[in-house]
This record gives C-alpha cells, structure tokens and sequence, in this order.
C-alpha cells in the first residue's frame, strides 16, 4: 500500500493512469469474430471447446432449467434465494423510477412548428453474464431488471457453460427471479461464453439470434469483443478493472479513527479481492489516519480468504493520497474518476455538489458499496478505467432510444423556418437540400 502527498498525485496519475491496450489479445478477438462470422454456430462450439469447461451441442438452454435451479436454490439455499428475491424488488423499484424519468412530448416552439420526442425500447437485448472463479448471478438482476422495467420486448441471458452444458445453476436460478419479478417470460437462454458469445449475439448465427444491443460485464477478451463490434451492435459501455475511492476524514464512523480506518481499509479491500488489476485507493487528511488504514489493510488480509488477489491488487495499485484542503481533494478525486467513490466524512452532503465524475456515489460511513453491488437496488455495473468522465453506469436509460419527431403546419413562422433552411443548405453547396425546402414554399 502507497501513501503518497496530494501534489504528488499529478506525477503519479500520470505514469500509472494509462488503459493498457492488450494487442495481443485484440489479434485473438478479432479471430474469433472472423470464425463465428462465416462458420456460426461452428465456431462457437469449436471455442467453447478451447475456453470453456464444456461445448454442449445445445447452445439454447429451456426455460425450465432456470425454473429448476431456482426450486433447487430455495430448497438448498433459502437465505441466498430470499437475498437475491429483495435484491431483485429493490432493482424494479429503482428501475421503474428511473423508467418515470423518460417521457414523450411534443413541444410547439412556434405556431406550425412541433417538435418532439419519442422514448421506444431496443427490441432485442443480451445481457452477458462472466462465469469464471466468481459467477456472477448477482450481475443477471442487475441488467435484466432494468431492462424488463425498460420494456425490451425480448432479453437474453448469455453465460458460458459448466461441465453439464449448462449455465452456472446460480446464473440461471437468478435469470428465473428477474423473470418473475418483471412478471415477464419472455426470454431466451444461451450457453455460450467469451468473445464467442458477444461475436454470436452481434452478428446472430443458426441458432444464436442477432440482438440490438450487449450489455453486462466480462473479462478482457469480452470487452474487446464488444469494442469491436460496436456499431454492429449497441453496448452499455467497455468495462476494464473495477476501482473503488474513499474520501475519509477519521471522523465520520462512530468508534472514532481507529474505527474509521477499519470501515475504510474494509472497503478496499472489498474491491481489491475482485481482480489483481483491481484499484482499492483513498484520499485522507492527515498521515496519521494513512498510517492507520494501511495498518488496518493488512491485519485484515491475514485473515481474507480471498488474499492472494486482494494482496496483489494492494501491493500493485493500493494507493492513499493526503490532501492539504477540501478543493485539492475534490479535483483529485474528479481526475481519478472512480467506478465507486464513497464519502466517508462527517460533512459529506457538502463535498456532494463538487464532485462530478464517479459511477456511483456512496454518502456516509454507512453507505458500503457492498450494498450498491448486491442489495440497495441502485445498478452495479458501473463506468471503469476514468470513463466515468462521460458516462454513468447501466440503467433503464441504456435500454431506450430517445427519437425526435417534427409536425409542420403552413403559416408565417413555418415559413421563416423553412426559408433558413433553404439558406443554410445552398450555403452548403446542397442544392438538393434547397430545392426540398423550396418545394415546400408559400405560393
């Protein structure tokens, strides 16, 4: 863990902020979607049977089967189904607020000239789901809610399979609670991974149908895939190595600093045990409470189950800046533009209206963004690698197409309209263009 002063940041940013671009595994990807253009369905079973842990000559998976494992998750696990059942309630609820949020209208900026807008669901959606070390059912509630809530006419859940042929039971048992808290079947199921399966749903296949748009997370061979055939298809955005930020003061928690440093070492590490390339960092006041969250880091890695990864993410990346003064702190944390930035300080409200790049923001010392990922119902896939600079994270919001649309009726503002028009487009050398307008003129 590094402890660095304030304006050294700038230094630091600059020699450790950079996005690796893989080359390597971009000349991989791009095979990969060459094969699955012109062989299909062939070649994703050809690499399903390179990458995956089996290459089920079914890559369609029954409905019946997430029914099955959701019947086996409550007999088995009835804590972890009851979790991911309000989990999943809290998701629709947000969702449908932020559905509330998108509007038609029409708008009559002069008399003969109505302007409008238009909110319309992409029809088909995948949503890619990463097994791996740690499947992530709880990542299938959180883009297959929204965009049920969305009204998506019809959503895919893709996720590689496991030994049986089948999407990790979890995966699928969470895929049936989606379904039925949108009260909406209307869904289909692949067992397919990797850059395989965004190459299949972006192009479609025999079996494998063509969708509008990808979203969900994944390694780097995924996102690769999805920035590659972006335009081909739409995606929510390209995710790299998850990150998280704490703006902490000591203050906050009750149990005072030594307390406060254990929330915040908490938190980092939270994000450290995800990835090795994980970024786990903090902005504080003053050394002393550095020294005590470095401290408190490593006697909770001891214990960690998962402290190999968290350990090599730490030793990597694990940063913690001390600021002179609120105003420093502030345009750090804009640069970093974390994918979580949490406020851990006793004035938090007042840091809120300056801060403006982060994916999600987690206001007091009782705001873990463990609740954000699993529970709260706000989205946990979120904008990494400072792209939260220009975008926020998934949401209903990824899931419409806000259109435009124009009535004209004759009269002396149309006419004045449809003049600087004509004006503008010759100005142009578009005689067309002039010509469509002046057909259009008051005789």
């Amino acid at each position: 863990m590094r402890i660095i002063q304030g304006g050294e940041f700038d230094s630091y940013w600059k020699n450790n902020a950079a996005y690796n671009h893989d080359e390597e595994v971009e000349i991989s990807v791009k095979k990969i979607i060459a094969a699955v253009r012109t062989e299909g369905d062939a070649a994703v079973r050809k690499f399903a049977s390179q990458f995956d842990k089996s290459s089920p000559a079914r890559l369609e998976v029954p409905f019946e089967q997430a029914q099955r494992a959701l019947e086996e998750l409550r007999s088995n696990e009835p804590s972890l189904a009851q979790a991911l059942e309000l989990s999943a309630q809290h998701i629709k609820r947000f969702s449908e607020k932020q559905k509330e949020q998108f509007s038609h209208f029409e708008y009559e900026m002069e008399p003969g000239l109505v302007t409008g807008q238009r909110i319309i669901p992409v029809e088909r959606v995948a949503v890619y789901i990463p097994g791996g070390r740690f499947p992530l059912f709880s990542s299938v509630l959180m883009c297959m809610i929204p965009a049920f809530c969305a009204g998506v006419e019809e959503v895919i859940l893709a996720s590689p399979p496991t030994e049986d042929g089948l999407p990790d039971r979890k995966i699928l048992a969470a895929a049936a609670i989606a379904a039925k808290v949108a009260d909406n079947n209307n869904f289909g199921i692949f067992a397919i991974g990797g850059a395989q399966a965004i190459a299949a749903l972006a192009l479609g296949t025999e079996s494998v149908p063509r969708v509008d748009l990808i979203a969900g997370p994944g390694n780097k061979y995924v996102a690769a895939a999805k920035r590659l055939l972006f335009g081909e298809t739409g995606i929510d955005f390209i995710a790299g190595p998850t990150d998280v930020l704490i703006i902490a003061d000591g203050q906050a928690a009750d149990g005072g600093i030594e307390k406060a440093a254990d929330l915040a070492a908490a938190d980092m590490l939270a994000q450290a045990e995800h990835d090795p390339d994980a970024r786990a960092r903090a902005l504080v006041p003053n050394t002393e409470f550095a020294e005590k969250i470095a401290a408190a880091v490593e006697k909770r890695l001891k214990t960690l189950p998962t402290e190999k990864t968290a350990r090599a993410s730490v030793d990597s990346g694990g940063l913690i800046i001390i600021y002179k003064t609120q105003e420093e702190a502030i345009r750090i944390a804009n640069t970093i533009a974390p994918e979580h930035l949490e406020l851990q300080t006793v004035d938090a409200d007042i840091w809120v209206h300056h801060l403006k790049n982060y994916g999600s923001l987690f206001i007091g010392s009782l705001s873990a963004e463990v609740l954000g990922d699993y529970s709260a119902g706000i989205n946990h896939t979120l904008p990494t690698s400072t792209s939260a600079r220009f975008t926020g994270g998934l949401s209903v919001r990824h899931f419409l197409k806000t259109v435009t649309t124009l009535r004209c009726a004759s009269g002396e503002d149309f006419e004045k309209t449809r003049n600087a028009a004509e004006i503008l487009a010759r100005a142009e050398g578009l005689e067309g263009h002039a010509e469509s307008a002046v057909a259009r003129a008051r005789e």
